[in-house]
């Protein structure tokens, strides 16, 4: 019951992540092209787009 709705929750919030995280990183622009050119600019750019994926998350899912 509880467990049931946590393990549900926790599945699409994983689900969700993974997919803003992509369109997000489509839309910067954030490429395996840029990870080859420059790393360090490319993790900046994907823990700012993970951060901002969580962020909406927590608010359309987790706190609501």
């Amino acid at each position: 019951t509880l467990n049931a709705h946590l393990e549900e929750v926790d599945r699409e919030a994983n689900r969700m992540l993974e997919q803003l995280t992509t369109q997000m990183a489509q839309e910067q622009g954030v490429t395996e092209e840029l990870k080859a050119q420059d790393q360090m600019l490319w993790v900046q750019r994907m823990n700012n787009i993970r951060q901002a994926a969580e962020e909406i998350i927590n608010n359309q899912l987790i706190y609501t």
